[in-house]
């Protein structure tokens, strides 16, 4: 397969100046791998907020938890890569992997607002990230650059610091660490990430160790 990394991903940085004026949704994370709670999440807040498009923005090195199994950067956006690709609304960016070092959000949006002020940006977190969100880098200024939008999940204590729009979707409890374990002890991935990506990660090998 070709490396979205060295060869093209569906926006590189310096096509941003060209999106202006739009409504983004921002998903953020180390995407190890992709799978369908992600897509899910996505999609019902871009139709849900009536966004023109929803940015996915894989870390290079994520600020609160381990990359496990230092699955290289050009396979992680691979995979996204291909999770998408039938959504012409699904972008990725690659901005942190091409920056390079830890993967801090309001390093992003600073660039985002710099590049394309006309912008209004939706950043979109899962329960567990509005919980810790008060514990991110510069977390005011953050609150002050985007509009926060959380996933509500049933049943999942839920204390936002912030302002935020809550966003009801499936509850799909599903998560990497489990699509990772599935992989190394041999179980079904089958309709848990696109089958694109699922063939992805048997012909890499990946996720075996």
């Amino acid at each position: 397969m070709d490396c979205v990394v060295a060869n093209k991903p569906k926006v590189r940085a310096q096509e941003i100046k060209k999106i202006s004026g739009k409504q983004i949704g921002i998903m953020g994370g180390t995407f190890n791998p992709v799978h369908i709670a992600h897509l899910v999440a996505a999609e019902q807040v871009m139709t849900k907020l009536h966004l023109d498009e929803v940015w996915f923005i894989p870390d290079n090195i994520p600020p609160h938890k381990e990359l496990a199994l230092n699955i290289p950067a050009e396979d992680r956006a691979n995979m996204l890569e291909l999770a998408t690709k039938n959504n012409p609304k699904f972008k990725v960016m690659l901005l942190e992997l091409y920056r390079g070092g830890i993967s801090y959000t309001i390093d992003t949006m600073h660039y985002l607002k710099k590049e394309a002020p006309e912008n209004n940006y939706y950043l979109i977190m899962g329960s567990d990230q509005v919980n810790s969100f008060h514990t991110w880098k510069d977390a005011d200024e953050l609150a002050r650059l985007a509009t926060l939008v959380g996933i509500r999940r049933p049943g999942y204590t839920q204390e936002a610091h912030y302002p935020l729009i809550w966003v009801d979707a499936p509850d799909i409890r599903l998560s990497s660490t489990a699509i990772r374990h599935a992989v190394k002890t041999g179980t079904s991935i089958r309709y848990l990430v696109p089958d694109s990506v699922r063939e992805y990660i048997e012909q890499r090998g990946l996720y075996r160790e």
